[in-house]
């Protein structure tokens, strides 16, 4: 068995965020449509988008070897119209044409880590559970040991507050950078008091003191936000005419980046305030079908709390470009 999978794991239980939106929106052309999910982790989208269009063939890609073991196992009833391959959303053009592939009918990408890794305490991703502080989505290169230990105070600061918009981010790399000088921080709960120890948590807290610095780390271990832009960009390019490309975010700094570039995308100038004229020649090649993201009802977050921060955009491929 893969390492980090856990035997009692039940994918079939798993309920993926904003799922009924995610399939009415990327409903694939009417025969043979191929539906790439970028970021396959459990394969909850993809089983749902399978399901509800026969015809359907999707290409699944994801970092981490043990989702798409797990993913595979699920989707395995679906045969020849679901193929896993190992990669980077990032490396969507890449991968297209390894495969051959030269336009695809809709693309999607879930940006938040997922509940297999959320929920291995071998994986390091919460401070729920004390474990290995590992953090690596892909299970390779630095992890946030690593991170922790070898980054001086001032970078350490730049990532807590950068990433996890974190106001005491300079108060709490002080104080990692002083207890690694007594001995390497090298467990999921060793790290969090620190940084609760810095940040003491006040009676109207509603979120752990932890949670953002966690965060910043996490998605500087994985280099979550590089490239993202260009992901985006990627998808549409790829897409044909009436394809649509969803986005599932779950923080404010990958939303800002998805809305962004959904918005030049769409044909607005780019250009510094005062310009006479428009010099970056922007074009329209989508129309934004969500001028505010999608978000759980009460009810989905009743059942599914992750749910809570996810913010879905979709737009979709236009047939000519518009200046």
């Amino acid at each position: 068995m893969t390492p980090g999978i856990r035997g009692g794991m039940d994918t079939a239980r798993h309920v993926s965020v904003l799922l009924t939106s995610v399939v009415e929106f990327l409903r694939p052309a009417e025969t043979g449509g191929l539906i790439v999910d970028a970021t396959l982790g459990l394969g909850g989208h993809a089983e749902a988008l399978l399901e509800r269009y026969s015809s359907a063939r999707l290409l699944g890609i994801d970092r981490d070897p043990a989702a798409l073991e797990l993913a595979g196992r699920r989707l395995e009833r679906f045969g020849g119209r679901a193929r896993l391959v190992r990669g980077r959303h990032e490396e969507l053009i890449e991968i297209l044409e390894r495969e051959g592939i030269e336009e695809v009918d809709g693309v999607l990408a879930d940006l938040g880590v997922s509940s297999l890794q959320l929920d291995d305490a071998s994986r390091g991703f919460s401070f729920r559970f004390d474990g290995p502080l590992d953090m690596r989505m892909g299970q390779s290169g630095e992890s946030a040991a690593d991170l922790v230990n070898r980054l001086d105070a001032r970078e350490l600061e730049t990532i807590i507050r950068e990433y996890g918009e974190e106001p005491m981010a300079g108060r709490i790399a002080r104080a990692i950078v002083s207890t690694r000088g007594e001995a390497p921080i090298e467990t999921t709960t060793r790290l969090a008091d620190v940084i609760r120890a810095a940040k003491p948590r006040r009676r109207h807290d509603e979120i752990d003191p932890a949670t953002k610095s966690f965060q910043a780390i996490r998605i500087a271990v994985n280099r979550e936000l590089e490239g993202l832009g260009r992901f985006v960009e990627a998808a549409v390019a790829k897409a044909k005419p009436g394809a649509r490309i969803g986005v599932i975010s779950f923080h404010s700094l990958e939303d800002r980046i998805v809305k962004q570039t959904f918005r030049s995308l769409e044909g607005h100038c780019v250009c510094p305030p005062g310009f006479p004229v428009c010099a970056c020649g922007a074009k329209a090649s989508v129309d934004v079908l969500t001028r505010r993201p999608v978000t759980a009802d009460a009810e989905e977050v009743d059942v599914n709390p992750r749910s809570r921060s996810a913010k879905l955009r979709v737009a979709e491929k236009v047939a000519v470009e518009r200046s």
